[in-house]
């Protein structure tokens, strides 16, 4: 009894101390202040349709901040609207004018507004984040075009890492077992539409199960007997492929969902690459399916020592000013090397000059890009192709030591992605919000280098505010 008394008294009278206005030095509000919300609200308008008909579309504001939101805390879609619902600060960043208590939105619209911010919007609006100005641009173009070659500045920071997607580890066998799974259950859903009463197909899922498990179980199977077990559940699947067909034929007005469909054609295309890899017993083949609900997915070695083999989207970034850019991402495991002069044109678009020193890993150092890099008078870090020289090889040591501190700033920006935000798993299930979600992950890094920033210069002008009478007596 005295517990509850009290706990209706403790929520009587507790204390709002932001009931007048929020405090201006809370992280959300600072943040607030450095996105350009306005920038990019006709692109974000622009993919709706003008018939008038329907809800209302929910405001940029609201659609990115939640985005953001959810990526600086990591929370889950539905964690992200309970606590925008119960935080006035989290409100306020998404551009509501007073508090309430309902949820802004269904949780639900979370995948629409990954949807509606595609790679190119996220990338224009990382760019006004990191103060990429294009008045600015403009200007040293036009003031740098014929002197590039003796006013190259920065350095510019280049690599690439796997961001894998949420799936379970892949085996040949465990797809094959997923697919006849998944084939039965259509199966089973189209012979349950049938109006007459026709005798269900048989498709032995008892004994294939049973020969699934039997290999499954063994600890350390041996070659031949994984071969054997591949086989059976590949004679399995194809007959469950030629029973769905059948059914098709004899019954044109059943259909299946867009859902389903979708998965068929992906599990034909796993029973090509699997039956063509079992009949040349090799284990690679172009553009391998990894994953049944996610083929998009493709396996990315790397070489690492944790993982030799990664399954996700291939990510090549550039760092400049501890800024980080995303130049590309792709599904295919690409030569990251070969995108060195596109990486520098863009630096070159963005600042109005070339770096003076690009510091990238040994694969980049190729012949083309050490041409490159040449002709426009940029130090390519690393020591140069063909034999050293004796009299420089102290010196060279010294400049590739320095290359690899300097190399230390993407690697923590990639630590940092896969520790703090996320970019180790990545949880979207479709290609283009998988995509925003990795662009949106760096996008909040840059972000938080931005709101340590102004810390400092805040911290700078407090402290020359606090010391300038002592400088003033040191001068005279």
């Amino acid at each position: 009894m005295y517990r509850k008394t009290a706990g209706q008294l403790q929520i009587a009278n507790f204390y709002l101390p932001f009931s007048g206005k929020l405090n201006s030095d809370n992280r959300w509000v600072r943040m607030e202040k450095i996105i350009p919300w306005a920038r990019f609200e006709a692109q974000y308008a622009a993919n709706f349709a003008t018939s008038g008909m329907g809800a209302e579309a929910k405001p940029a504001r609201m659609a990115l901040g939640a985005l953001i939101i959810k990526e600086y805390c990591q929370y889950s879609d539905e964690e992200t609207v309970e606590q925008i619902r119960e935080n006035p600060y989290l409100q306020y960043f998404i551009g509501l004018t007073e508090f309430s208590n309902e949820p802004p939105f269904d949780p639900s619209m979370m995948v629409h507004f990954r949807k509606r911010f595609n790679m190119d919007i996220l990338n224009e609006i990382n760019e006004s984040i990191c103060h990429i100005e294009k008045k600015e641009q403009k200007s040293r173009n036009n003031d740098d075009k014929n002197d590039n070659n003796g006013n190259n500045k920065g350095t510019l920071i280049l690599d690439a890492t796997c961001a894998p997607s949420d799936i379970r580890y892949p085996t040949d066998l465990g797809l094959l077992n997923d697919a006849r799974e998944k084939l039965e259950s259509v199966i089973d859903e189209l012979h349950q539409s049938e109006k007459g009463k026709s005798a269900k197909p048989r498709t032995y899922r008892r004994i294939a199960r049973r020969e699934y498990l039997r290999a499954v179980k063994v600890k350390k199977p041996r070659k031949k007997m994984l071969y054997k077990a591949i086989g059976k559940q590949l004679r399995f699947v194809a007959r469950d492929l030629k029973i769905i067909e059948q059914q098709q034929k004899n019954k044109a007005s059943i259909t299946l969902g867009e859902r389903q469909i979708k998965e068929l054609r992906t599990i034909q295309n796993l029973y090509q690459q699997q039956n063509q890899m079992h009949e040349r017993k090799e284990h690679h083949v172009q553009d391998r399916i990894v994953s049944i609900s996610q083929p998009y997915v493709r396996p990315i070695v790397r070489g690492k020592a944790g993982s030799e083999t990664e399954f996700g989207a291939k990510v090549g970034i550039s760092v400049c000013n501890g800024f980080v850019f995303v130049d590309k991402v792709s599904w295919d495991n690409y030569n990251e090397g070969t995108h060195l002069i596109e990486q520098v044109e863009s630096y070159k678009k963005r600042f109005g000059y070339y770096p003076e020193v690009v510091a990238a890993d040994k694969i980049y150092r190729n012949r083309d890009n050490s041409k490159y890099c040449k002709g426009n008078d940029i130090r390519l870090s690393g020591p140069s192709l063909g034999r050293p020289k004796k009299d420089l090889e102290k010196e060279q040591k010294r400049i590739e030591r320095m290359d690899n501190r300097t190399r230390n700033a993407v690697e923590g920006k990639f630590g940092e992605g896969k520790r703090r935000y996320g970019l180790a798993r990545i949880m979207a299930k479709l290609q283009e919000t998988s995509e925003s979600v990795i662009i949106l992950q760096f996008l909040v890094m840059n972000l938080e280098h931005r709101l340590r920033l102004l810390f400092i210069r805040f911290w700078l002008s407090v402290c020359r505010m606090a010391f300038a009478p002592s400088w003033r007596i040191c001068e005279s």
